[in-house]
């Protein structure tokens, strides 16, 4: 007689199975890595055996493991260990934060900082590599903008680079120069490369390293699934994970987005390797863009404080719909940053191109971060089947006067426009950049639910709001459907794959302002409890 009862239940006044929006009072059943039934205690007694494990949670909210549509894994664990610069409010404060944390770590051989915004700063003027110099003159220094896109260097990690008065500007980036034409130590998208390459020269030991303090910090947020998109092409890490996969160390799914670069033979041969349930290629991923504060988001039109640019593309758009058109008839999925108006546009575009070149199909493209949009648009997410993979802390990140200023009142009234995307169609799925944005998923809940800005006191477009249960959904659901696994992952229901989260408190039942505090008591991912907090339980 085959044994039927369940290995694992748990159970809740308040579980949030993504099926409805509203949480319900029920006990989930496990057997293996899978649900096999949900319902109430009473009806799923007949589970309960000698060796069943119990939760019982009471009123704390459960509900489907988080699932990240979009981050950088490696960077962003090397940030967990770098120097965290956000704070500073002046050039002068973020080195004195760099000094200390150099002085606090004398034998790493680059001081690697993230997350300073000159928007805060009060001269909001873009700091140079001489008050670096005067703080560390010997060692490597390089510290990453909030928004990744461009980079503060010292002399030092310039002569390590290579890069002199005499360097010319790679395609798609900058060099940025004082008067003399010396670099005066920011450089702007590509031209971030060379110094990046001898950065992130890690070992195969520190990668390990590395990506091991990502899965703990992971799972301690809930996060059971994430999607690595390409970015830098300087931490290849992909054989650490499968190391991983091999020892069973894996506790978060992983979804692998190779470059889209027009090398399909290699891209195919990714993903004939790494097809697991844990660890896949799930398509491919470029730039076309990059950020409006930097001024390198392509726009439709000139931006406001800067007429003579409308930025730029990272490639030609030729190239951009050739390779989506390749690519898209070898069955791949294929995901874009782009923030402007005109790379949202030239994305759907390619997109579009590609279904009349190879027919209609179920292709699931995605258009990453859709900051700023042309209203006519919109509704061509849902016509063409794209999902909208969106952040929605990004809009508090960067300082709103700022940012405003960039594009003009007109553009203004569409910025990080969830809702209407939702309204219109589109299938949300929400992630956090990491290491953009910190990995708590609550906080991008909390300001999908909010829209509370960066002053923390105003809303920004308060019908851009949506409601908590379709937040958790974009993060649940919506990104398993972006991925291909909403058979399998994104809701509570037999037969579900059992990734599952439990937190402190039922988000529904408490005011937004205590969402992003909200810690994690349990984590389960695949059938197995890969992180529990006793202090809570």
């Amino acid at each position: 007689m085959i044994d039927q009862s369940a290995d694992v239940m748990i159970s809740s006044n308040a579980v949030f199975t993504g099926l409805s929006d509203s949480p319900i009072a029920a006990c989930i059943a496990i057997k293996g890595n899978r649900i096999i039934a949900v319902g109430s205690e009473e009806e799923l007694r007949c589970y309960a055996g000698e060796q069943t494990k119990f939760y019982s949670f009471q009123d704390q909210l459960i509900l489907p493991g988080f699932h990240d549509f979009h981050l950088h894994i490696m960077h962003g664990a090397v940030a967990l260990g770098s120097a965290n610069l956000f704070a500073a409010r002046s050039e002068e404060e973020a080195a004195e934060m760099i000094r200390e944390y150099a002085e606090a770590k004398p034998d790493i051989p680059w001081v690697i900082g993230f997350m300073w915004d000159s928007s805060y700063w009060e001269n909001q003027q873009l700091p140079t590599r001489h008050s670096l110099d005067r703080i560390l003159p010997d060692r490597p220094v390089i510290a990453y903008h909030a928004e990744g896109h461009h980079a503060w260097v010292n002399s030092k990690a310039l002569e390590i680079a290579g890069i002199t008065r005499m360097t010319q500007d790679p395609e798609y980036g900058v060099i940025g120069r004082e008067k003399s034409g010396e670099p005066d130590g920011i450089l702007f998208e590509k031209a971030m490369g060379p110094v990046t390459r001898h950065a992130f020269d890690f070992s195969s030991v520190e990668k390990q390293e590395i990506f091991s303090s990502f899965l703990a910090h992971a799972r301690e947020l809930g996060v059971t699934a994430v999607h690595d998109l390409h970015a830098l092409k300087t931490i290849d890490a992909y054989d650490v994970y499968k190391g991983f996969e091999d020892r069973q160390e894996l506790t978060t799914r992983i979804h692998l987005w190779p470059a889209l670069d027009g090398n399909l033979a290699h891209a195919k041969r990714l993903r004939e390797k790494y097809r697991s349930d844990m660890l896949r290629v799930s398509g491919l991923k470029q730039f076309i863009d990059g950020v409006i504060t930097a001024g390198t988001a392509y726009l439709l039109d000139p931006y406001a404080d800067a007429p003579e640019t409308r930025g730029d593309t990272s490639f030609p758009a030729e190239t951009i719909k050739k390779w989506v058109e390749e690519a898209d008839k070898e069955g791949f999925s294929i995901r874009f940053h782009a923030i402007g108006d005109g790379a949202i546009r030239l994305a759907l575009d390619a997109y579009e191109a590609a279904q009349r070149s190879n027919g209609k199909r179920d292709s699931r493209h995605s258009i990453e971060h859709v900051e700023v949009i042309h209203p006519a648009d919109i509704q061509r997410f849902k016509e063409l089947g794209v999902t909208a993979s969106m952040q929605p802390d990004h809009l508090a990140l960067s300082e709103r006067g700022v940012y405003t200023d960039r594009i003009g009142a007109e553009r203004e009234k569409l910025v990080f426009p969830i809702c209407s995307l939702q309204r219109a169609g589109a299938k949300l799925a929400f992630g956090t950049d990491f290491p953009i944005d910190v990995l708590n998923p609550l906080l991008q809940i909390y300001r999908a639910v909010t829209r509370i800005d960066s002053s923390g006191k105003s809303v920004w477009h308060p019908h851009e709001q949506i409601s908590l249960a379709d937040a958790l959904k974009a993060y649940t659901a919506g990104a398993a459907y972006g991925a291909f696994r909403e058979h399998e992952l994104g809701t509570l229901e037999a037969g579900k794959l059992a990734d599952l989260v439990v937190l402190e408190r039922n988000l529904f039942a408490v005011p937004s302002s205590e969402i992003p505090e909200t810690k994690v008591q349990l984590t389960m991912v695949d059938g197995k409890v890969v992180f529990e907090d006793r202090i809570l339980a």
